[in-house]
């Protein structure tokens, strides 16, 4: 099968031709990108670019096709309105005038499916890095569930506000890179909860910084250790979750070195394998859409011209993945005496449970060892103070901050993932409602983080928890648990509900209502 891929998501007109029985690596791209005189991408330049620039780009992608087309692929979402209409258009004319079918391709879906056709992985966690985008990806019943996502902005438009501050030209993240190599580490904001994370606060800092007299060269190096950190973790935390040990990366913000560098060697410390796909295929390109398209043509998964419109809040959950087996699944349990968690390591004895969160040598020292030194007193205190709120938690025996050491009780016969009933998702709601009355947030309550026995529910790990009196930090707990039921549950829809109908009756409702308007940040909702 050979497929013309279309994009246009945002600046990149761009156009490919994909032969199936060739290697990925002889995909011919061609690509005219949008380049703002200043500040952002404006929509309406931007769409205007796309139709000057979409005929040509497409033209020269057809004269270096080698033999007919069989289907036209194009970028459906999601990205700005004014471009993908420009792209459909375009996409629906060529698939009539050539009489081939028309297939409607998720752009963040590309990212993923190119990276995992590449690199030859069964079932990775994806981590997407882009303008508009960061987000955790896994498969699981016929989607690709997000694991995690930004509450706030993209990662890569977060850094370009930075660089706008400072007066530097569109894109910023490369300009950032370059001017961090002769920069020192400075302490700026870490923001992650559970596998979601926010880039508001350290950009307001980062801002702030320059304006104060801080060395731009040291903000931008701190600003990548951090940001590039907080990303690395949370693909861990997926990981862990997940129990997978293949990661791929996407998006034009993994064309950073030291972001690759980070994910690599976080990888190497776990004994997981990573994939970063040539920076070609991780900017914004139609050889990724051509290569999802080839696949979904195949299933027979095309569209009718009517029911081709595009969608700017297109988002990578909404895909049934009709290309890939109904029993293929990101998650693997195993049965383990030492667990090596996203941030720690856990022995398990018949009677205690020692957790050592060692060094991570992917971040810099003085993050790292803020970060253990900080979690660790805060898991010790937050755990007993649960406890005190009437909320089943192991016992805290020992405590060394310094070494990041802490000695429990072992509870529970198994992590919640692995027994997930009804019952036992109402037992989680019952004890965040307590502790929420408490003003204690979790701060990862996921599946991994609840241990289960036959007549008791337990939560663990307190290690990204904090006291507020905030409904919103509630609700980002209730948000948290139920993204960890997407990514490990068949039958995740119904245990929300489970969960959200217990959490209405013992506790707030204002955290509800708080935890709509949570999900509606989410990029793309």
């Amino acid at each position: 099968m050979r497929v013309l891929g279309i994009e246009g998501t945002a600046w990149a007109a761009s156009a490919a031709v994909y032969d199936e029985d060739a290697d990925t690596d002889s995909i011919f791209i061609e690509t005219d990108a949008y380049q703002p005189d200043s500040g952002g991408i404006h929509p309406r330049e931007a769409a205007e670019h796309m139709s000057d620039a979409i005929p040509a780009v497409v033209e020269t992608a057809l004269d270096a096709a080698d033999g007919p087309i069989d289907a036209v692929a194009f970028s459906r979402g999601p990205g700005l309105g004014p471009c993908l209409r420009t792209v459909g258009t375009a996409a629906r004319a060529l698939a009539q005038t050539l009489d081939v079918p028309l297939v409607g391709v998720n752009h963040m879906v590309a990212h993923l499916e190119v990276g995992r056709q590449q690199s030859g992985f069964d079932s990775p966690v994806c981590l997407n890095a882009s303008g508009a985008n960061a987000h955790v990806l896994g498969y699981r019943n016929g989607r690709y569930r997000v694991l995690g996502e930004t509450m706030d902005t993209g990662v890569g438009n977060a850094i370009d506000k930075f660089t706008r501050h400072l007066g530097w030209s569109h894109p910023g993240g490369p300009k950032v890179e370059e001017a961090a190599e002769d920069g020192e580490y400075i302490e700026l904001p870490y923001v992650v909860k559970g596998m979601d994370f926010s880039f508001s606060g350290i950009m307001s800092a980062a801002k702030d910084a320059t304006d104060d007299g801080a060395a731009v060269e040291d903000v931008c190096y701190a600003l990548q250790e951090n940001v590039f950190a907080m990303l690395t973790e949370v693909a861990e935390r997926a990981l862990s979750l997940t129990g997978s040990d293949e990661l791929v990366l996407g998006g034009g913000v993994g064309q950073n070195a030291r972001l690759r560098e980070m994910l690599r060697e976080m990888c190497d410390q776990r004994g997981a394998e990573f994939y970063a796909p040539d920076p070609r295929f991780l900017r914004d390109n139609a050889g990724m859409i051509a290569v999802l398209g080839a696949e979904m043509a195949r299933a027979g998964d095309t569209l009718e011209i009517e029911e081709s419109a595009v969608d700017s809040n297109f988002r990578p959950d909404q895909v049934p993945v009709s290309w890939r087996a109904d029993d293929e699944s990101v998650a693997v349990w195993r049965e383990e005496t030492e667990v090596q968690g996203a941030e720690a390591t856990v022995e398990i004895g018949d009677e205690r449970v020692t957790k050592r969160r060692l060094p991570k040598s992917y971040r810099h020292p003085d993050l790292d060892a803020r970060l253990r030194r900080d979690r660790t007193v805060l898991e010790a205190r937050l755990t007993s103070e649960a406890r005190r709120a009437g909320v089943p938690t192991p016992v805290v025996y020992d405590v060394d901050p310094e070494e990041g050491l802490l000695v429990f009780e072992r509870v529970g016969e198994t992590d919640l993932r692995e027994d997930l009933t009804a019952e036992k998702v109402r037992d989680v709601a019952r004890h965040l409602a307590a502790i929420h009355g408490a003003g204690v947030v979790h701060g990862d309550p996921t599946t991994r983080n609840v241990r289960v026995g036959p007549n008791r529910t337990y939560l663990i790990d307190f290690g990204l928890g904090y006291n507020t009196d905030d409904a919103e930090d509630y609700a980002m707990d209730c948000h948290v648990f139920a993204q960890s039921l997407a990514g490990t549950a068949d039958d995740a829809d119904a245990l929300r509900e489970t969960f959200e109908e217990t959490y209405a009756e013992v506790g707030d409702g204002a955290v509800l209502d708080r935890l709509r308007e949570i999900e509606g940040r989410g990029r793309y909702q």
